[in-house]
């Protein structure tokens, strides 16, 4: 056991059948959390008498909940595992839902929403990638891309179910029925992740810093050498560590807030370059194939190098899709699906793989919730904010999520993949 608290490689547990654990549950997260609304919130708006606007309204209230939770939930990893905060994430999305399934108005729906984005913070990716990066350290990197190539189909799994439960039962049946399979399947999956190890000894006078709020992010100090926890960046500490941070923490933002946007209006974007409805819709469910293929380049081939470049190449993806699509109309539409569902699959990797990679696994949990906080904030307004693009400016709305994405790729350039000389 090393001073991170993580289990030796040949205490781990077995790396597959962990995958497999972690994946199904995030999986049924995913879809009974983040793409719920799509299918049930017309449903919803109707039967509770108020609007679509405000059922979404209840699910940005849920995705800012899971912005504050997600520091303390990643702090309650470091600390004792990730197997007693994902069994109560379970329990908390059962509650959520079913509170959202027997709302009678909108003061009950946020209600109920809120308890869900207090299981999102939780229950999520971040919390999945912490518990691997306590039982593996910095051996996590296989895995934690493992776990989004299984979870990379919720929305393939969750809005056909959602849609069917909804024919079947209405969307209250929905709900409850969701809650139910978080009892009956997400807790049980979750109880199997083995318990990790418990912390090691308190850490020499100074390295507190690392537990202050502020310094999270990047900034701590530097742990004694383990066998498994020698990250490429172990020089990042102090100001270098800050700013390294902060450079994450942007990069993750901008990551979210375009892949949440182009979730919500990509149809109507694809319409507004000259696309047909039929193609548009056709053309936005390659976005899933696209990321699943992506993860499996990151599976096979991009795993033997530094997860830092496969960042940089994912975050030019959507930009260079984007100026593609305005520069030649419809005929390129693919293209631009293709290169925003690859870059946002690799990305999403990325969020797990390069805080590991960067820093080692001392903190990694709360570092993890920290680095979600403005993701989640970008998250909740992203289908606002670029609505409003889009009905100003049709398709130049891009130019909105490219500009964002292109300083995200220089954020990325700005950090540098090994130590400088001397150091």
């Amino acid at each position: 056991m090393d001073t991170a608290g993580s289990t030796t490689p040949s205490a781990a547990p077995r790396e597959a059948t962990l995958i497999v654990i972690l994946g199904v549950s995030q999986t049924l997260a995913w879809a009974s959390s983040y793409y719920l609304p799509a299918v049930l919130a017309t449903s919803m708006a109707r039967d509770l008498g108020t609007s679509v606007v405000t059922v979404f309204a209840a699910f940005s209230l849920a995705l800012l909940v899971s912005a504050v939770a997600g520091p303390l939930a990643g702090q309650l990893i470091d600390a004792r595992g990730g197997r007693p905060v994902l069994m109560g994430s379970s329990l908390v999305f059962a509650a959520g839902l079913a509170i959202v399934g027997l709302a009678q108005g909108p003061a009950s729906l946020f209600a109920g929403w809120a308890v869900i984005g207090l299981a999102m913070g939780s229950g999520l990716y971040e919390a999945a990638f912490s518990t691997l990066v306590r039982l593996r350290g910095s051996g996590a990197r296989t895995a934690i891309t493992g776990i989004t190539l299984i979870a990379g189909f919720a929305s393939t799994v969750g809005w056909p179910l959602s849609a069917l439960l909804e024919a079947q039962v209405g969307w209250r049946g929905a709900c409850l029925s969701w809650a139910v399979l978080h009892l009956v399947l997400g807790l049980p999956l979750n109880a199997a992740i083995p318990r990790a190890a418990t912390a090691g000894p308190a850490r020499r006078p100074g390295m507190q810093e690392a537990n202050r709020a502020a310094t999270a992010v990047g900034v701590e100090a530097v742990a004694p050498a383990s066998p498994i926890s020698k990250p490429d960046e172990r020089w990042l500490t102090g100001r270098d560590g800050r700013i390294a941070g902060l450079l994450l923490a942007f990069v993750f933002a901008v990551t979210w807030f375009t892949s949440t946007a182009m979730a919500a209006h990509l149809p109507m974007l694809l319409q507004g370059a000259g696309v047909s409805i039929a193609l548009a819709v056709g053309l936005g469910a390659l976005v899933g194939p696209a990321q699943v293929v992506a993860r499996l380049l990151e599976f096979s081939l991009l795993r033997r190098i530094h997860p830092l470049l496969s960042a940089r190449l994912a975050a030019f993806a959507h930009p260079a899709g984007a100026v593609l699509l305005v520069a030649f109309g419809p005929a390129l539409a693919p293209v631009f699906v293709l290169l925003h569902g690859a870059g946002n699959g690799i990305l999403t990797i990325a969020k797990g793989t390069l805080p590991l990679a960067l820093f080692g696994p001392h903190g990694y949990g709360l570092r993890q919730g920290w680095l979600a906080m403005p993701a989640r904030f970008a998250q909740a307004i992203a289908p606002l904010t670029f609505g409003l693009a889009l009905e100003r400016w049709g398709v130049g709305a891009l130019w909105l999520s490219g500009g964002l994405g292109l300083l995200a790729f220089a954020a990325l350039m700005a950090l540098p993949r090994t130590a400088p000389a001397g150091r």
